[in-house]
């Protein structure tokens, strides 16, 4: 099997000595594993390309979400995040073999878990939206969570339940810090700030954008007289953003470096004045245009 024709290795398991035992008579690998179920109970856990500190952060697993671990060295495992199949390496001291199934995720931009029922009290953690949690009961205002501490009940949704608009939560990550490979509230990229808005509506969309581009909702062809609408995805080559409106765009940028609203024609314009870079394509989900469209009325 030649390079090409491998399938892809950040959401494929496998390396020349290891390899996720579902690719065995696909890969060669000198052996296979099943891997093990964890559960991450830190509030986030970067995701990096090799198991060092200092290595590039691919994405981040938030507090609920579960693993795949295939192999552990050195404070290290690599694993397969079961939301999005991403691959990588994660502190292991921040993974739980105990698996809890969630009933409440994070609905605000981002929310402490308090060591009391009392805002005044002493603040444990910093949750991100989306983290996943398991709440054993209703305290007065608070959530008390299955392992320790409490969440304010109001920047929290049972874990099933998703919001109408995915360009609304996009837009509460104004002024976010951009961060490569970043999923949280504390700084995030371009395809993270999607990933992130279209997961709270419901849709289990995949990492990347060059996997946005080519897997999520039906191309849109703008040259044959298509218009915008809210919610349309907009690529380029290897950057995607929101349209908040037909002409204006929200997107997690390193020319800002940080989420920002800007017109698509200054975007485009600015864009391929640095990067030689073109539109290369508009993707629109069908369910978040009927959203937009119950919002205006």
């Amino acid at each position: 099997m030649s390079d090409g024709d491998l399938p892809d290795p950040r959401r494929h398991a496998y390396r020349p000595d290891l390899a996720d035992a579902r690719l065995e008579g696909l890969i060669a690998a000198e052996r296979y594993v099943q891997g093990e179920p964890r559960q991450v109970i830190a509030p986030s856990l970067p995701l990096r390309r090799e198991p060092r500190p200092d290595s590039i952060l691919e994405t981040e697993a938030l507090k609920g979400e579960t693993v795949t671990v295939f192999a552990e060295s050195e404070g290290w495992a690599w694993v397969q995040i079961d939301r999005d199949s991403y691959v990588g390496w994660m502190p292991s001291e921040g993974l739980s073999a105990s698996i809890i199934k969630p009933t409440h995720r994070i609905a605000a931009l981002r929310t402490y878990v308090f060591l009391e029922q009392d805002a005044k009290s002493t603040p444990l953690a910093l949750l991100s939206l989306n983290a996943l949690f398991t709440a054993k009961a209703e305290e007065g205002k608070f959530l008390a969570l299955e392992d320790e501490g409490y969440v304010f009940a109001r920047h929290a949704l049972p874990a099933g339940e998703v919001v109408d608009d995915p360009v609304a939560i996009a837009e509460a990550f104004l002024g976010t810090p951009y961060l490569w490979g970043g999923r949280t509230s504390i700084g995030l990229d371009c395809s993270g700030l999607v990933q992130l808005a279209l997961e709270a509506a419901g849709f289990n969309a995949p990492r990347d954008a060059d996997m946005q581009a080519e897997e999520l909702g039906e191309p849109i062809d703008c040259e044959r007289g298509a218009k915008l609408r809210r919610g349309d995805l907009v690529f380029w080559d290897g950057h995607v953003g929101i349209m908040r409106s037909p002409t204006d765009l929200i997107h997690a940028n390193a020319y800002h470096m940080a989420v920002e609203i800007e017109p698509l024609a200054e975007a485009k314009e600015r864009i391929k004045a640095a990067t030689g870079s073109e539109v290369i394509g508009v993707r629109r989900l069908p369910r978040i245009l009927a959203a937009a469209e119950k919002l205006r009325g």
